[in-house]
């Protein structure tokens, strides 16, 4: 309880979807607890069927399948990768491993993707791929993005760690790079604690990717009696994840439809209960563009300003609300002066939005009472 005797209201809880209990204790019983076993097949199958990509391989986190990419990628000290300042970390540190030089662009005022508008100044003899996030689920402008890639021979990778059940176009979020990441951290819309996924839609990549996930040895084959002995082959490193984790992946998986439908309904009345409010207060809700279909990941407001953000912040949190700010720039971070460089144009939107922005608690399990005390609570605040 806060100080006012409410019970809090959290900004995230992990749902838990049925048979998951069921499936973690058939995992550990059935002595397979490797990654690669029965529960991964099961939840490898049920992805490609919500991605429609053409193969999918399970990894530890969306950073390691990111970590993959670069791999996959062949990127040389010096490379330039383009991708959005307005995003977490992981973005930027896969391919900064390698070496490579992140090229920090600006995001759109009204989604926060990447600005496809920025991409052509940024591109020079050195640029080898474009990274788009697609945030809160949002889909980038990825007609524009292909065009531009596919002009200058440039691979796009999804960063869809936001995305999954998420369209563009009518087609699904992770279908359009020649590679994509997603995240099942607990933090998602489908979670198992920590793990992720490689998309891949390439089909020229699939065998290099096996032996880049299995430490650079060709083990998948050896297991599929293609070779006779597994030895290592190439670079890469352990990037399996626990048959175990696989269990509580399929079982979230089987409840897509059910976890989807609780989290848009949160999303939805957000949306509608608070237009009125926001308007009269100068705050600005969420853009969702005609060609895109959200997956409900995320509900954030827009503050007019800094001060605005945080005594909001603080005013929910008086009130048992539990709400929270989001990616900090990464072209003027430490390790983002070190490593990267920004784009010409600067970041300016960047900075502006990661000053102002507010997510509200969202997830399957917020009830009618909670979802209305959130509300209540968001109306009571005053712009200063």
């Amino acid at each position: 309880m806060n100080a006012s005797g409410l019970t809090a209201i959290p900004f995230n809880v992990p749902h838990i979807s049925e048979n998951e209990l069921d499936y973690l204790a058939e995992a550990v019983l059935q002595r397979f607890t490797r990654g690669d076993g029965p529960f991964t097949q099961r939840a490898t199958r049920l992805l490609a069927e919500i991605t429609d990509a053409r193969q999918v391989l399970l990894t530890t986190s969306c950073t390691h399948a990111l970590e993959m990419s670069a791999l996959l990628l062949d990127l040389r000290p010096g490379d330039e990768v383009i991708m959005p300042s307005f995003t977490f970390m992981s973005t930027a540190n896969a391919y900064a491993l390698r070496g490579a030089v992140p090229v920090f662009a600006d995001c759109r005022p009204d989604t926060l993707n990447l600005d496809e508008r920025q991409l052509e100044a940024a591109i020079t003899d050195r640029t080898r791929a474009i990274v788009v996030v697609h945030y809160a689920g949002v889909g980038c402008a990825m007609k524009e993005i292909g065009e531009l890639a596919e002009r200058h021979g440039l691979a796009v990778i999804e960063d869809n760690a936001h995305g999954l059940g998420g369209f563009y176009q009518d087609r699904p979020l992770g279908s359009f790079g020649r590679m994509a990441a997603q995240s099942f951290h607990e933090t998602k819309n489908i979670q198992c604690g920590e793990a992720g996924a490689l998309l891949l839609n390439d089909a020229d990549l699939g065998e290099r990717a096996e032996i880049v996930r299995e430490k650079g040895t060709d083990r998948s084959r050896f297991f599929r009696g293609q070779v006779d002995k597994y030895r290592w082959v190439d670079i890469g490193s352990s990037y399996l994840p626990s048959d175990v984790l696989a269990a509580q992946l399929t079982a979230q998986l089987e409840s897509f439809d059910k976890i989807q439908f609780r989290r848009h309904y949160a999303w939805d009345r957000y949306h509608e209960e608070l237009a009125d409010w926001a308007a009269e207060n100068g705050v600005a809700q969420p853009t969702i563009p005609d060609e895109c279909t959200h997956p409900a990941h995320l509900y954030y407001l827009l503050l007019p300003d800094l001060a605005n953000r945080q005594a909001f912040i603080a005013h929910l949190a008086e009130r048992g609300v539990q709400a929270a700010f989001h990616y900090q720039p990464l072209h003027d971070s430490p390790a983002g002066l070190r490593y990267g460089r920004t784009a010409p144009g600067g970041c300016r939107v960047t900075e502006e939005v990661a000053d102002r922005l507010v997510r509200l608690p969202l997830f399957a399990d917020l009830d009618d009472a909670h979802l209305s005390r959130v509300i209540d609570a968001v109306r009571a605040y005053e712009v200063r």
